[in-house]
């Protein structure tokens, strides 16, 4: 598969732009007009720039308003189009987008169309050049690819052929079996991009929700397919307008885009088989069974109180690392590290961090294979030295720059804790609160980043997003999005914070960064697990009053069991699958939390109480200004 992408795409100046999309791996790059004249060199230098980044120029583009127009207009256009080719001929590129016709004097008809682009492949052919036709979806008279094809097939000029777009074919709904009977030769280049699912004016829509292939609605693999059925082997190129790319850093947003060309690539290819997309194979999505461990960097101060925590929720210490200083709790299938080691990538965690959830595991099908994947995806690989006879985990950056192990019950590496660990004995006599499991993991991260993220989880792994959802702050709203496998062992919930004043943003502004902000765990019985929590010192976050009589109106509750609820501070939701219930601790640092759930068939995550769980954490925080060890 032969990538490339447009300038468009990416934020900052042209040099900045070609140095981001070389250093993610494109082959090629589309030079988008406006580039190229807010830069001070001429078409040679930049011609130059871009060869010594090892790009290819695949497309200038773009050349607006030039089918059907009446004369003197016509013979306009047709001047404008050599100044065109002038500059393409020094840039060193062969082929020009023409865009459909939007102005108001155009003049319609497949056959006066054909005959301008005939005449202006002649043109190109004395250069050496080729002529690219796409329909715009708010074209005036052509907005439907099978018409623009019908404009080249009359043509009938081995110099202008079809560019296809998968934006403007899907967002008018049109039918993508009909690319499958264009010949291969024909199609000039493919551009991709995907959006949500929103209802509005398409040219508004376009440019400004456009996004990478996988993060939007568009089935944009049922158009890549079609594409590929024909034989074509050019270019796939990415035509991002969005607003939030534009304001994104120019590295990060490439490497989005490299990664979704890569796993688009592969989709195609098991889905029609390996002949139908060049480019090597990778391992299959893995399935995550489970979440392996969850690790806190801390320093031996911080440790005391983030271990009398876990206590009150029923951890009880089983093993120290055999070299390093770092403690195993467990509880059910559930294991947390804490990591006060003076070496090693965890103290410089904290140093940047504070105490912090920096890595977790994932337990999957084949660790070895997941990594292999994940390098293919261009995740970037984490290594730190090991002693001796320790395990060395597959590992990979994940949000925030924090650490994904990859872990499996296939080899060794799903025996760590007794390899890597030796047991101990807790002299705790405080009882267990039944606790069976991480139920999901919450990461907090910058709004302008969740793309990437989702992104990152659902090609690598096998999982789906679900639709993002409205969390209401009492300061601001934040963004939830979940991934999720089907079995439910795998739930990751994604807030994006917009401002620092919510709950969310002020984690991410005082913990520097991105990252997990609370754990969720699994009881089969919330009330036994609150009493036992009780006799384990637990202070559980203490919710309105008010909430409840709500609550018990809402959902027509017996009275008894809304006593109940209120007497423990468990919140209360309900959907069409069942019921759910969540009880939470109080904040720990700057805003870190823990939360117990019980789901009686229930599939969300209790987004309608958010509002009402923020608030109550937010009243425990310390005034903004006010210094940590204040009292």
């Amino acid at each position: 598969m032969r990538t490339s992408i447009a300038t468009v795409t990416i934020s900052g100046e042209l040099p900045e732009k070609l140095e981001a999309i070389a250093r993610a791996g494109f082959d090629g790059v589309e030079i988008f007009e406006n580039d190229f004249l807010a830069f001070d060199g001429s078409p040679a230098d930049v011609g130059k720039l871009v060869r010594d980044h090892g790009l290819e120029i695949t497309l200038f583009q773009p050349f607006r308003d030039f089918e059907g127009m009446p004369e003197p207009l016509r013979s306009r256009t047709f001047d404008r189009a050599e100044r065109k080719f002038d500059v393409m001929q020094q840039l060193g590129t062969d082929l020009v987008l023409v865009c459909s016709n939007v102005s108001p004097a155009a003049i319609g008809g497949i056959d006066r169309a054909a005959a301008d682009f005939h005449e202006l492949g002649e043109r190109a052919a004395r250069r050496g050049l080729r002529v690219g036709y796409e329909a715009l979806a708010w074209g005036r008279h052509i907005s439907d690819h099978r018409d623009a094809w019908e404009i080249v097939r009359r043509a009938d000029h081995p110099n202008v052929g079809l560019i296809l777009d998968s934006f403007h074919t899907l967002s008018r709904k049109i039918d993508v079996n009909s690319i499958r009977s264009i010949p291969k030769e024909k199609i000039f280049i493919v551009q991709l991009a995907d959006a949500p699912d929103i209802d509005m004016d398409l040219l508004y829509w376009s440019r400004h929700f456009r996004n990478m292939p996988g993060e939007g609605d568009l089935p944009v693999t049922a158009f890549t397919e079609a594409v590929a059925a024909t034989g074509y082997d050019g270019y796939f190129s990415l035509e991002i307008f969005n607003d939030q790319f534009r304001g994104g850093l120019s590295r990060a947003i490439a490497a989005d885009g490299h990664r979704s060309l890569i796993y688009l690539g592969d989709q195609v290819r098991r889905n029609l088989g390996t002949g139908s997309m060049t480019g090597a194979a990778m391992p299959e999505r893995p399935s995550v069974k489970g979440v392996g461990f969850v690790e806190f960097a801390t320093d031996e101060e911080d440790e005391v109180e983030l271990v009398a925590l876990l206590r009150t929720l029923g951890f009880k210490k089983t093993a120290v690392h055999r070299t390093k200083k770092v403690s195993l709790f467990e509880q059910g299938e559930i294991r947390i590290l804490v990591n006060v080691d003076q070496a090693g990538f965890a103290n410089a965690a904290y140093a940047v961090h504070g105490t912090f959830a920096y890595a977790m595991a994932l337990i999957v099908d084949d660790a070895a294979k997941a990594y292999e994947r994940a390098l293919a995806l261009d995740a970037e690989p984490f290594t730190q030295p090991v002693a001796d006879g320790e395990l060395k985990l597959p590992a990979i950056r994940g949000v925030g720059g924090g650490i994904v192990y990859l872990i499996d019950d296939k080899s060794a590496l799903g025996r760590f804790s007794e390899i890597d660990f030796q047991p101990v004995t807790d002299d705790s006599d405080a009882p267990s609160a039944s606790l069976l499991r991480i139920d999901h993991v919450a990461q907090t991260v910058g709004y302008d980043e969740m793309l990437t993220w989702l992104l990152f989880y659902t090609s690598i792994f096998e999982t789906r997003k679900t639709p993002m959802v409205d969390i209401i702050d009492p300061a601001g709203v934040v963004r939830s999005q979940v991934v999720e496998n089907d079995t439910g062992a795998l739930r990751i919930t994604m807030n994006g914070a917009e401002n620092r004043r919510t709950l969310a943003g002020h984690f991410m502004a005082e913990k520097f960064g991105a990252g997990i902000q609370h754990l969720a765990f699994v009881t089969e019985d919330i009330f036994a697990t609150a009493e036992s929590l009780r006799v384990c010192g637990f202070r559980s976050l203490h919710i309105s009053p008010n909430y409840y009589d709500d609550v018990e109106a809402r959902f027509g509750l017996d009275p008894a069991l809304t006593e109940r609820l209120k007497a423990e501070n468990i919140l209360y939701d309900r959907d069409e699958h069942g019921e759910y219930f969540q009880l939470y601790s109080g904040t720990y640092g700057e805003g870190f939390f823990f939360e117990i759930v019980e789901r009686r068939g229930y599939r969300g995550y209790g987004a309608p109480n958010a509002i009402f769980r923020i608030a109550a954490l937010k009243k425990q925080m310390r005034p903004e200004g006010i210094p940590k060890d204040a009292s």
